[in-house]
């Protein structure tokens, strides 16, 4: 039970939620990716925003984040935008930067002339400008700089220094136990030593009618003039106190903005009026403010002791956050009988409008809050548990038997009101002053979450995942006969339905439809549609303020159609501000008039309201930031910013970053760019601040780019031309090079030509007589064909010749040798006479004289033969050549034994020894040998 006790106390009320903040917007470290601490805080004449950080220079220009290293990697100290010089100070030295041609910030040391002047450990807090000086201020002496002769004065003061102040009409410093200096003519001169001025320490020094404002670390503020210090008493006195204040600075209205070590930052009007106190549990990432710095658009920036800070003071903006989730997500609000109430997933709660009051929780409304009505006097609350009467900070349910949605009046009908519930519609009824459950709407029990009533009692409900019904109350409110379900347009994820100047509209995702009263259809409404082609589409609720403007959200745009004042005409105006930074619900999204210009939009975490009076916008300009090219696969490199540039053919790969110095964090800057020489036409608007072409052809180019803040165009549009050369081998040396070697590669053709021509006439000739050479040298071959088969023939008739000449020598000595052995016969009977015959037969049959006539005739028919043969075989007798001869003529031993007047037996012995002679393998045979020579 005192648990239960605990939780509705906390509940019933609770700190913290009372104030709405300005936007802040929050800048990790890891996000400009340099040091936790930001030391001191400027900004030039391009609105881009510099930071004295740990790590070294830190630009911020809107879109990008760039650090600069310091130029003896210590820990930058101070910063300040002084014309087109950005000057820092740092461990031990101190200088400018200015930006070159590439748009990249160099360093120029100016203490390194004055190395014997600057002290062991020495460090340059503070940096001040004035005429045409400007002061660098350590803890231990103060440089004077002179722009005008670059030459400088230094201040010794005998104690340490605890800050340098400028004021409208002054230099001043404090030291400790000393007092108060102002410099005059390059000294120190002493103007209090008042005991509050040695006992606080002075953090800021501010002009105040003709005098001086001191603002100290602990004990608040004091005015001194004409030698006189006296308290100035404001709201925060107290908290400053308890808080060690480190920054400030004074804003252009009068305010004045103190940074706290440990209490987060005070904003203090010019009245001493605390108009804020903004700590980490409401919305700073940290609570110690190093510095302090209001840019051009009245933002303050709040440097950390981690991260950076901006706060949109100027914003139209009002954000209030629930950290804690006691509020949680806030689905519906309403200003009544002054009072500011909000339904949440938590349940209902109200405050007192514009005071600082805590949120009070409602009890008996725990749960899910879905939506308020205020109808004669009395708010309704629907809600997940059915419907609440809410008075004041009471309760009353009347209605209980399902979620209610929403609520309408009923046409004609004021004491009646139609509610949409989770299963059908149901009546309220007001009797007697007490409004109470009346009856539900038979015949229909699907969810009603967006439904309209038309004065002849007509319904159209929107059901998210049906579609859209359409039916007909009888005049009794009590049922209905049947109903419609439209097939045109179908059902759509976050589809709603809603009444605008007497026309009943559904919206989903494929565009936004009108009822046609006579034909009862939908019918698309092409330019209001056109909303959801130019921006993505979220979400189709669609919801109608007291001033007569139909709102819906898309992804980058909150959007309201209104009536012009001359014309019946819808007028599309859009607010900048994404989804992404809304943080609200998809398909319950809210948005409540609470006066004539400011609205309530419920977030996931709170809400914050909106002036629209006040959604001005500043004129900016757009500028090129940074210009790369590169090559393929290598790193970039940095382009003069300032055109016009020749980049080489193989640099045709070029990327250009472009900014818009806006620093709110509802209002996002767009931009769209033509590459003339490329492009015929704008491209589409886009968040993105860079754009890369690749692969460009040779040619002349103009880069072009504009930018949007809202509904207003920069103040101009930033241009940017540019060549990307030819590749050398198309220039016009290369061309006329070419030329020439085109000309010698004629001529040399040319000539070739007439050579090859001319080798092929003289070859077509040498051809043509070796062709008649050819004809000659067959028709001498067929000479000689025909004198060597004339040759042969001579060869074989005197073959035949020789072999008919040996066999009748054969024949013959055969004859004669036969009458020789029968006359041998007789002769031994002793006639004389016959061995006379005998001896002239012999004589005729004589060997020699046969083989001599062999001889001449075997030479003639196969001439050098038997040389041949000596030649092979040297060891062969005449008898061997002989026996050769016959064996030429292929004749068998039978037939050559009479010409050699041997037995047959003699000749196969001869034709032995002949092998032996010849030394022929025993495969190879003697005549085949002979042969084949």
């Amino acid at each position: 039970m005192p648990k239960k006790i605990i939780l509705l106390l906390l509940l019933c009320s609770f700190l913290g939620f009372s104030q709405e903040l300005p936007p802040i917007l929050k800048y990790a470290s890891n996000t400009y990716n340099a040091g936790n601490q930001n030391w001191m805080i400027t900004q030039d004449d391009n609105q881009f925003v510099y930071f004295a950080n740990n790590e070294g220079l830190l630009e911020f220009n809107g879109s990008n984040w760039s650090l600069y290293p310091s130029p003896n990697e210590t820990i930058i100290r101070s910063a300040k935008s002084i014309g087109d010089r950005i000057y820092t100070g740092c461990y031990m030295e101190f200088g400018y930067w200015k930006r070159q041609s590439n748009g990249l910030l160099k360093y120029f040391s100016l203490s390194k002339n004055l190395k014997d002047k600057i002290l062991d450990d020495e460090q340059i807090w503070n940096i001040i400008d004035f005429d045409q000086w400007v002061v660098f201020q350590s803890l231990n002496q103060i440089f004077l700089y002179d722009t005008k002769t670059s030459r400088f004065k230094i201040i010794h003061p005998k104690s340490a220094i605890s800050r340098a102040f400028k004021t409208n009409d002054g230099i001043y410093y404090q030291t400790y136990g000393e007092g108060l200096f102002e410099i005059e003519n390059g000294t120190g001169k002493l103007i209090s030593n008042n005991q509050t001025i040695l006992k606080n320490k002075i953090v800021n020094l501010f002009s105040k009618d003709g005098g001086l404002l001191i603002q100290t670390q602990f004990n608040g503020f004091f005015n001194f003039s004409d030698g006189i210090i006296s308290k100035w008493n404001t709201e925060a006195d107290t908290d400053l106190l308890n808080s060690s204040i480190y920054s400030s600075q004074q804003l252009n209205d009068g305010a004045f903005a103190l940074g706290s070590v440990s209490n987060g930052i005070f904003i203090i009007s010019k009245e001493g009026k605390l108009l804020y106190h903004i700590t980490q549990n409401k919305g700073l990432s940290n609570n110690t403010a190093l510095s302090i710095f209001e840019d051009f658009d009245k933002n303050l920036w709040i440097g950390l002791d981690n991260g950076i800070n901006c706060i949109n003071l100027n914003s139209p903006v009002r954000s209030f956050s629930d950290d804690t989730g006691i509020l949680g997500t806030v689905y519906t609000s309403i200003l009544h009988n002054e009072n500011l109430y909000v339904g949440t997933n938590q349940g209902l709660f109200y405050k007192k409008y514009n005071s600082n009051e805590d949120f009070k929780f409602i009890s008996g409304t725990k749960g899910q809050v879905w939506s308020l009505f205020s109808h004669k006097g009395t708010l309704f609350c629907g809600h997940d548990s059915g419907t609440f009467i809410i008075s004041e900070n009471n309760s009353r349910h009347i209605f209980a038997h399902s979620g209610t949605w929403k609520f309408e009046t009923v046409p004609g009908q004021e004491d009646l009101l139609l509610q949409g519930n989770y299963y059908g519609l149901s009546i309220l009824e007001n009797k007697n002053g007490q409004w109470n459950f009346k009856n539900k709407i038979d015949g229909f029990d699907y969810s009603s979450k967006y439904f309209e009533i038309t004065k002849s009692l007509e319904v159209y409900v929107s059901h998210e995942y049906k579609g859209v019904f359409r039916f007909q109350l009888d005049k009794n409110l009590t049922k209905t006969a049947q109903f419609d379900t439209y097939k045109n347009p179908s059902k759509g994820k976050n589809a709603s339905l809603t009444q605008f100047n007497g026309n009943i509209y559904y919206s989903y995702k494929e565009g936004i439809f009108k009822l046609n009263k006579k034909t009862k259809q939908f019918e698309k409404q092409e330019d209001l549609s056109q909303v959801f082609k130019k921006d993505d589409y979220t979400s189709g609720k669609l919801m109608v303020d007291n001033s007569n403007r139909l709102w819906f959200f898309t992804k980058n745009y909150i959007n309201y159609f209104s009536f012009g004042k001359l014309s019946s005409q819808l007028k599309h105006n859009i607010v900048p501000i994404p989804s992404s930074l809304t943080n609200s619900m998809l398909g319950y999204e809210n948005i409540t008039q609470i006066s004539n210009s400011i609205y309530l939009i419920g977030t996931t975490d709170g809400y914050y309201t909106l002036n629209i009076d006040e959604l001005k916008f500043n004129k900016y300009k757009i500028s090129m930031s940074s210009i790369t090219v590169n090559k393929t696969n290598e790193n970039l490199q940095f382009a003069s910013i300032k055109g016009p540039s020749d980049f080489k053919f193989a640099e045709n790969n070029i990327t250009f970053s472009y900014t818009v110095p806006e620093f709110n964090k509802y209002i996002n800057a767009e931009f769209q760019y033509i590459l003339e020489g490329s492009q015929e036409t704008w491209s589409e608007w886009s968040t993105k601040p860079t754009i890369n072409f690749k692969n460009l052809p040779a040619g002349d180019y103009t880069f072009k780019v504009r930018g949007k803040i809202g509904n207003d165009s920069s103040e101009n549009v930033a241009s940017y031309s540019f060549t990307i050369l030819k590749p050398w081998y198309r220039t016009n040396l290369a061309v006329f090079i070419y030329m020439i070697i085109l000309c010698i590669m004629a001529y040399f053709i040319n000539r070739a030509y007439k050579n090859y021509y001319h080798r092929q006439k003289e070859k077509l000739i040498e051809e043509n007589n070796r062709l008649l050479e050819i004809k000659e040298l067959e028709t001498e071959q067929q000479l000689m064909k025909i004198k060597n088969q004339q040759l042969e023939d001579d060869f074989e008739s005197k073959n035949r010749e020789l072999a008919a000449s040996t066999m009748s020598l054969i024949k013959k000595n055969e004859f004669l040798s036969r009458i020789k052995d029968d006359l041998k016969k007789d002769s031994e009977e002793g006639s004389r006479n016959i061995k006379s015959v005998i001896t002239t037969i012999n004589k005729n049959i004589s060997e020699e004289d046969t083989w001599n006539i062999f001889k001449d005739a075997f030479n003639n028919a196969d001439k050098d033969f038997l040389k041949k043969v000596k030649a092979l075989h040297p060891t062969l007798t005449p008898n061997d050549l002989r026996l050769c001869a016959y064996l030429r003529l292929n004749l068998s031993s039978k037939e050559i034994a009479p010409l050699l007047n041997i037995s047959v037996r003699s000749v196969e012995i001869k034709r032995y020894r002949l092998r032996k002679k010849m030394e022929l393998a025993h495969e190879e045979g003697l005549v085949e040998h002979i042969l084949s020579i």
